[in-house]
């Protein structure tokens, strides 16, 4: 049961930060595609800030704001991997295109250059482009949800981890990532890095780069694939 007073903390922390749910809303926004609506995004990442109030210990020394945006990004998450936007067909081809990058990586014992890895699934190299840009929309997401931990760092607040193994394996995880992206090609490198360390958008990278802004979106999308194709062991 809530105390009074506990209902009259939580409903202020509700209002003070309302407008954190638009703002990590339209942030998301700029990354998905535009059958997902901010809308919805809004009353999920509200649902999440409600959750945090009720649940916020001070004591626990992150900031309410710290807090509450996990949640709130958490939720939304949610939302969207509930929807899941991308049809089957466009996971199956991420699969294939994975699988393919790792053959080819294998036999050359290099990185897999674009035309390689459509031949090795037999198609033209504008349909490999097609298959790229079609599985960006979801790679774009699921691997901004990996990089960031999504819930995990909401567990790691409320309690300093109730299964250690569980943790460890999250951090063996992270590093093992940090590692792969270091091993990807210069230019998913620097896409990467402007997407994610500089928050700049699809359209910023490419003026940046001197490409096309769908050009920019292939790149981040194999630079995923790729490193899915080199983290079999966790995937």
């Amino acid at each position: 049961m809530y105390s009074d007073s506990n209902i009259e903390r939580a409903d202020g922390l509700v209002r003070q930060h309302a407008s954190l749910v638009k703002r990590i809303a339209f942030h998301l926004m700029a990354r998905l595609p535009s059958s997902v609506q901010v809308d919805d995004l809004i009353q999920a990442g509200m649902i999440g800030l409600l959750e945090a109030s009720r649940k916020y210990e001070p004591s626990k020394g992150a900031s309410f704001e710290t807090y509450a945006g996990i949640r709130i990004r958490g939720s939304m998450m949610d939302e969207i991997r509930k929807g899941d936007w991308v049809p089957r067909s466009v996971h199956r081809n991420a699969r294939k295109i994975s699988e393919a990058i790792k053959v080819v990586e294998g036999r050359e014992s290099r990185d897999a250059k674009d035309h390689e890895v459509a031949k090795e699934l037999e198609m033209s190299l504008d349909d490999y482009h097609v298959c790229l840009k079609d599985s960006a929309s979801g790679k774009l997401f699921s691997y901004d949800e990996v990089l960031e931990g999504g819930d995990g760092s909401v567990d790691q607040l409320e309690s300093h981890s109730e299964n250690p193994y569980l943790e460890i394996q999250g951090d063996a995880f992270k590093e093992g990532l940090a590692k792969a992206i270091l091993t990807l090609p210069e230019r998913e490198r620097i896409v990467l890095s402007l997407y994610y360390d500089e928050e700049l958008n699809l359209k910023e990278i490419g003026a940046v780069l001197s490409v096309s802004e769908s050009r920019v979106s292939q790149i981040h999308s194999q630079a995923a694939l790729r490193l899915r194709s080199r983290l079999t062991e966790w995937t």
